[in-house]
């Protein structure tokens, strides 16, 4: 899935974006900030974390239970 920051996620928000501003639901600004909760509020669109242990961090610093395989 499409992660906040990614190409895609980007042109979602612009899309919802755009569609509050012709609907007249809201102003720029506050269309804004509704795309950006109602993609929030979507669990396709949250962020799953890292994908490869590096991401995780040194294994001296991760939290009790993360120490991986």
């Amino acid at each position: 899935m499409p992660e906040p920051g990614s190409k895609s996620y980007d042109k979602h928000r612009a899309r919802r974006r755009k569609d509050l501003e012709k609907s007249g639901a809201a102003d720029a600004q506050e269309a804004n900030e509704e795309a950006k909760r109602d993609l929030e509020r979507d669990t396709g669109w949250r962020p799953t974390g890292p994908r490869t242990e590096r991401g995780r961090g040194p294994k001296g610093e991760r939290p009790e239970g993360e120490s991986g395989s």
